[in-house]
């Protein structure tokens, strides 16, 4: 069955990541970055993700609370391909 897990933005309005899993696949949408000071520190960590093992990340948009963790994803072992508008994607590279 699939699961959809709140990984961020929930409580607060920044941090926006959300996993959606089934059997076969892990997908991420979002990976932003936190940017109150009394959550800033959640940046560090990705737990309970384990970024070689996403298979794909969509973007929905390029503000840094959608797309600012990226680069720790990509640096912390992420390899999959990253699906955004070319928009986007052009402004997260």
């Amino acid at each position: 069955m699939p699961k959809l897990t709140f990984l961020g933005a929930a409580g607060n309005v920044t941090g926006s990541r959300y996993l959606f899993e089934d059997t076969s696949t892990k997908l991420l949408v979002d990976c932003g970055l936190y940017q109150e000071r009394e959550f800033q520190s959640r940046n560090w960590h990705t737990s309970p993700l384990e970024p070689s093992k996403i298979d794909a990340v969509f973007l929905t948009h390029a503000h840094l609370d959608h797309c600012g963790l990226l680069p720790k994803l990509v640096h912390d072992g992420f390899k999959g391909p990253v699906y955004a508008t070319d928009a986007t994607l052009e402004m997260v590279e």
